[in-house]
């Protein structure tokens, strides 16, 4: 097929993809797409409001949860104009440097989760392999610095890939399989040889993904240790009840993703809405469900949202 040059990249636009044999129905999917949507930012930007607003949420732990709250509002907010576009006006149509542009965020932002919630892991690990140091060793200027070290991470591992898909040529069959943009997805329009995308890719999943579960499954290795030696009954609940939440986060984020993994790998030859629904997963069930695990797992939580209603009626 005939190949777009660099130099007609500003004209060359992509096609994006609804729900695979439902095309029909868009309109009342719409309906629980948007709801998850305001679920997802409306929640999150209620445990950074809250946390922000209570001075008795500025420990660490709730730091962390509202930086991990940021990363998902990112998400939601990377996917909702295409989607919601889809969905709601058919609109499949996007200029290239734009799909670029939603596919850095995305990836970023997902990435900038993974690296969070490793530092929630650590938090636990520390809340109690060394209870009487917590808030010596997880000091404010500390949280800020892995903050921005996660931040960085994040940015400088995902910013070549736009940089190198510009840079290849094009051919005319530029139709994408999900309603978003995504590497694996454009890596596949290009009449070029992408190996060297495709390695660079894997190096980034190792590098976040790979790397930060392997950290997580080892510091609750170490937790489980730690809490196996505690004589009393009391003393082991109340040290595992401190992480129940941060594993169910966990769990909420890593099985849709090695469940992505797998089916890309192992099962191409599934249907597209397949595909179409285990992506939908990964993306949208963590923003949704975590602010309604730690509203209902954690009580300060609870009362900073409560509390912020209470200042915004006086």
């Amino acid at each position: 097929m005939k190949a777009e040059s660099n130099e007609s990249l500003d004209l060359l636009s992509v096609f994006l993809t609804g729900i695979p044999g439902l095309e029909a129905q868009h309109g009342w999917l719409s309906i629980p797409f948007f709801a998850m949507y305001l679920v997802a930012i409306v929640g999150n930007s209620l445990i950074m409001a809250a946390v922000q607003a209570d001075p008795a949420l500025h420990g660490p732990m709730y730091l962390f949860l509202s930086m991990l709250a940021g990363t998902e509002v990112g998400v939601s907010v990377s996917t909702l104009p295409t989607v919601m576009g889809i969905l709601w006006f058919d609109t499949r149509r996007v200029d290239f440097d734009g799909c670029l542009a939603q596919m850095f965020f995305i990836h970023t932002f997902s990435c900038m989760e993974s690296g969070v919630l490793l530092a929630m892991s650590y938090d636990c690990f520390v809340a109690i392999y060394n209870p009487l140091r917590y808030t010596a060793i997880l000091t404010l200027p500390r949280i800020v610095c892995i903050g921005l070290v996660i931040t960085l991470k994040s940015v400088i591992l995902r910013a070549p890939l736009p940089v190198l898909l510009r840079s290849l040529p094009y051919c005319h069959t530029n139709i994408l399989s999900h309603s978003y943009c995504l590497h694996s997805d454009l890596i596949q329009l290009s009449c070029a040889d992408t190996k060297l995308n495709s390695i660079l890719g894997l190096a980034i999943v190792l590098a976040t993904f790979g790397l930060d579960s392997l950290l997580i499954v080892v510091s609750y290795m170490l937790i489980l240790y730690r809490v196996l030696g505690i004589a009393s009954g009391e003393g082991r609940r109340k040290a595992l009840n401190t992480c129940v939440s941060h594993i169910c986060a966990v769990l909420v984020y890593y099985v849709p993703l090695i469940g992505v993994s797998v089916m890309h790998r192992t099962a191409k030859h599934a249907s597209p809405l397949a595909h179409t629904l285990m992506s939908s997963i990964y993306l949208f069930v963590p923003p949704v469900l975590n602010p309604i695990i730690y509203s209902v797992k954690t009580k300060p939580i609870q009362q900073g949202i409560v509390t912020l209603f209470s200042c915004k009626r006086e």
